[in-house]
């Protein structure tokens, strides 16, 4: 049985752990914060993109790109997947890890067992899991990028993008797959694998906005149309970027809430014990006193 000095000491580093637990979430959720903000100002590039797209693909004239064209056979696949540098985030790099794992299972499916795969993890805690399942598998190397990482922005953003854009162009892989957490909310973030090239047609018809006003294109609309799709990838690679680090402050701040919670709970109880066995021993000592007094 724990003597009141034990239980007074761990108290004491409960009532520590739950200030840090608290701290920690209020630093989340401050982050969490500017990544919302992040989302909010990639919207006006990634709309006009859209329109643009939108306007073009809504018109007569003919546009056709390299970045649309479907590959007859696809031999080689890049994975991107994007998780996190810092810990205590739940089960947010579990979570995209087993998702991926499906859709590394689902490729094989559709192209064969012989499809080489190159995993592309950002962030340090999803290359250490995606280290292990390279290891026993000939088909899946491993593309750690020391110049890239889940707080990356601005421009690391778009010389990672246009990486694969070139890697595609040139033939060295036949389709680029993007996995994250897509954040809707402070509470819900939902896993996603989207397909990054070659870009699908629907896609574009699904996401591109039109004013459907009559335009002419100077110079013609397939060369404006060439112009704006590397755009269109690199709006939708920041947005990735930012998603991510949304959804990684937001599971954390849910963590925090959550080891907040236990803190608390075994606050009470650890408090509650101690008042008891301060109780019995006070008891105890009057009793003894009586006893003696009654002696005497």
């Amino acid at each position: 049985m724990a003597t009141l000095r034990e239980l007074k000491s761990r108290i004491g580093s409960v009532a520590s752990s739950e200030k840090i637990t608290g701290a920690m979430k209020m630093i989340s959720s401050a982050k969490m914060h500017k990544a919302e903000g992040v989302l909010k100002r990639l919207m006006p590039f990634r709309e006009c993109v859209q329109t643009i797209i939108g306007n073009l693909l809504s018109s007569d004239a003919p546009v056709s790109s390299p970045l649309t064209a479907t590959r007859p056979e696809v031999r080689r696949v890049a994975v991107v997947v994007l998780g996190s540098d810092d810990g205590l985030c739940g089960a947010y790099n579990v979570n995209i890890f087993k998702n991926t794992l499906e859709t590394l299972a689902q490729l094989r499916s559709d192209y064969g067992e012989g499809v080489k795969i190159d995993l592309y993890p950002v962030g340090k805690k999803m290359a250490r899991a995606m280290q292990k399942i390279t290891l026993s598998d000939p088909n899946l190397k491993l593309e750690a990028s020391v110049d890239i990482d889940s707080k990356s922005e601005g421009d690391a953003v778009k010389t990672f993008a246009s990486g694969f854009e070139k890697e595609f162009l040139s033939g060295s892989y036949d389709r680029v797959m993007l996995q994250y957490m897509h954040y809707y909310s402070a509470g819900r973030q939902r896993f996603l694998s989207r397909q990054y090239l070659p870009i699908s047609p629907d896609e574009l018809s699904a996401n591109s906005k039109s004013t459907g006003r009559p335009y002419l294109f100077e110079p013609d609309a397939s060369t404006i149309f060439n112009t704006v799709l590397p755009m269109y990838l690199l709006s939708q690679m920041q947005e990735a970027f930012a998603q991510n680090r949304a959804s990684e402050q937001a599971a954390r701040v849910m963590a925090m809430q959550s080891a907040n919670d236990n803190a608390q709970k075994l606050l009470e109880q650890l408090q509650l014990d101690y008042n008891k066995l301060r109780q019995q021993s006070i008891t105890t000592e009057l009793l003894d006193i009586v006893g003696g007094q009654k002696r005497d």
